[in-house]
């Protein structure tokens, strides 16, 4: 990729994982490739995950190799910077898809390893909040660790970086374990107040979008790019459940100060740590009107459309 020429698109593109978000984004990359000279899309995987004899890993190799993907193997977890930057140097374009599940130092790690590799272009695994918005010391240390890797990407020119955000995982706030909702008894505890507001996108849309970004002209570098699926307040959330579920729905209100409580009771507990910090309503949402789908037009699944589509056999008769 000729960085100079700001019409120049990335062509050989390596994504980390292909998992919830990591297959989406390979899938729409692979589509758009396919109509590009020259571009060609790579996956790193662990090699247990190719080797997998589990169905639904054998299927989703299956569909990488059927899309043309080229599988790398390795492991962001086990192996040093040193080797990271050896493997992406390959490339002129490393997108991030693992996800928290690789481990809090897995970022930085990561983002060390793309600029020791002085790959043009760099992607960051930043699918979510705005980490600047929310800032440091938030009730989830990880958000710390994603305000590093900005601030060494903000503070070096080789590399160009795009950050994506894209607000929480729609499929997410409807989790059992989560708490917000509750379809068993017809019930939404808002996080906060019922108005406090949370950006919401499908990782199928996000998958769309990004393949949109990476390609775009003139080319985006050195921005952050906001999606949204849907901004909605918790309240509302309880009203679109009534509208699809023919059903009402109670409404009740987790305060700040009772999730930090519970969070200060159990500290090392996830799911505490990210109801906390989307109680405070700092950096969980913006409008949509703003965002990259919005301007270019493109269509995208709204919480009305996810529930229609995923909780509609829950309707009463």
């Amino acid at each position: 990729m000729n960085q100079t020429d700001p019409n120049a698109t990335s062509q050989k593109i390596l994504v980390l994982g292909a998992g919830e978000l990591g297959l989406p984004v390979l899938r729409n990359l692979a589509r758009r490739a396919k109509d590009l000279d020259g571009a060609k899309i790579s996956v790193l995987l662990r090699a247990s995950a190719v080797e997998s004899s589990e169905a639904g890993k054998r299927q989703d190799i299956a569909e990488i190799r059927d899309l043309g993907i080229e599988i790398v193997l390795g492991d962001l977890v086990k192996s040093a910077i040193d080797e990271l930057a050896v493997m992406f140097a390959r490339y002129d374009t490393v997108i991030g898809c693992a996800g928290y599940a690789a481990g809090i130092d897995t970022p930085m790690k990561l983002v060390r390893a793309a600029l020791q590799a002085r790959i043009p272009r760099y992607f960051p695994w930043q699918f979510g909040v705005d980490f600047d918005v929310i800032g440091r010391g938030s009730p989830q240390d990880i958000f710390d660790a994603q305000l590093d890797v900005r601030e060494l990407l903000r503070s070096q020119r080789q590399t160009e970086w795009v950050i994506i955000s894209t607000g929480m995982f729609m499929s997410y706030l409807f989790e059992p374990d989560f708490g917000v909702v509750d379809l068993q008894n017809d019930a939404v505890h808002a996080l906060g107040s019922l108005d406090t507001a949370v950006t919401l996108t499908t990782p199928d849309d996000i998958g769309a979008l990004t393949a949109a970004i990476v390609f775009a002209k003139p080319r985006i570098r050195n921005e952050i790019v906001y999606l949204a699926g849907d901004t909605v307040t918790y309240g509302e959330v309880a009203d679109k459940l009534q509208a699809a579920l023919g059903r009402p729905f109670t409404r009740s209100e987790w305060s700040e100060q009772y999730l930090l409580d519970e969070l200060a009771r159990d500290p090392h507990n996830m799911m505490r740590k990210y109801r906390a910090v989307f109680a405070q309503g700092r950096g969980v949402a913006w409008e949509k009107s703003g965002t990259f789908n919005q301007r270019r037009a493109i269509a995208v699944t709204d919480v009305a459309s996810w529930i229609d589509a995923n909780l509609l056999s829950g309707r009463s008769e």
